[in-house]
């Protein structure tokens, strides 16, 4: 069995860590894990301001960082340079990220400053480490895991997935008549979705009750319903509970996020051929929503008013 360089981490010895991830779906699973890497409450979380991360570490100590676009090396270099001086003599215990780029600034910096290291690949990344994750690997900036044990070899050790623990069924009391929809499309910036967009109109399920979080998505059309741009975390919570339906991009974050309110979501992956992120990373996380038998992961051209029944009649809950 691989022996962890970093033992103390663990739930039943808490210790001050730097936490340090982007946001969405990396901070998100980040939140997740801290408390069974033994994270104490002083420990410093590291991120950028976004209305998701002052939601989640409202009360905390939190360096926000400026926002790093995928591979954006001079980005990364200028956040490095912010976080180095908060490290040093400060006795944090270890450093972990689960990515993406801010990893590339933040373990750098701990390791500077004397800080062990622990990189935690996304739970999305099913077939092997991202980007950020094999130049951690190839630069040797600490120790580091996966949540699959499929790829978990070599110096890839394994790490407790946190879509392990849930479960699907029917659900109880299953709406009457028109299914409102909540529709969330993230908020990672550079990248639309309007190609969701159309489909959930053009197949007649949007209507006055529905609700949209677009990000940077941008539509030529007017969108029935009401429109946000960005939510706080607080009105995303009230909007996916008070919605029949959530149907949203395979963004693991905002996936974790609608499973711990017991929602069976419509997961629709964002495509690089259509322009709709850097990579193809999302349809890996749909494939292991299929293969766990949680939620309503589907293609784009999958999705249809069926699509919408199953999850409507659908809840999900914790595993026993």
């Amino acid at each position: 069995m691989r022996r962890s360089v970093l033992p103390a981490l663990r739930p039943e010895t808490p210790r001050r860590l730097v936490l340090a991830a982007s946001t969405g779906g990396h901070l998100a699973q980040l939140v997740r894990l801290a408390p069974g890497l033994g994270a104490s409450d002083d420990s410093l979380w590291i991120t950028f301001r976004t209305p998701q991360s002052e939601s989640l570490l409202a009360g905390r100590d939190v360096l926000h960082v400026p926002y790093i676009r995928p591979r954006d090396l001079r980005s990364v270099c200028t956040a490095f340079a912010a976080i180095r001086p908060r490290l040093a003599g400060q006795g944090f215990a270890a450093a972990v990220s689960t990515g993406a780029a801010l990893a590339l600034a933040a373990l750098p910096a701990a390791r500077s400053a004397g800080v062990p290291t622990l990189y935690v690949e996304s739970v999305s990344r099913m077939e092997g480490p991202s980007v950020s994750g094999r130049v951690i690997a190839g630069l040797r900036l600490g120790e580091i895991r996966t949540q699959h044990p499929s790829w978990a070899r070599g110096r890839w050790g394994l790490h407790p997935s946190v879509l392990s623990t849930y479960r699907s069924a029917a659900r109880a009391t299953p709406c009457p008549g028109a299914p409102r929809l909540f529709v969330t499309l993230g908020t990672i910036r550079g990248y639309g979705f309007p190609a969701l967009v159309d489909r959930i109109v053009d197949l007649g399920l949007a209507g006055p009750d529905t609700v949209w979080q677009l990000g940077d998505t941008r539509v030529s059309r007017d969108l029935p319903g009401t429109v946000h741009r960005e939510m706080s975390a607080e009105q995303f919570e009230r909007a996916a509970l008070d919605a029949d339906c959530v149907v949203t991009h395979a963004g693991v974050g905002t996936v974790l996020g609608l499973l711990e309110h017991g929602i069976s979501p419509v997961v629709v992956p964002r495509r690089r051929h259509r322009g709709e992120h850097v990579d193809d990373h999302q349809r890996q996380l749909v494939a292991l929503l299929r293969q766990a038998g949680v939620g309503c992961p589907v293609e784009l051209e999958e999705l249809r008013r069926d699509t919408v029944v199953q999850a409507v009649t659908s809840e999900v809950s914790l595993a026993a």
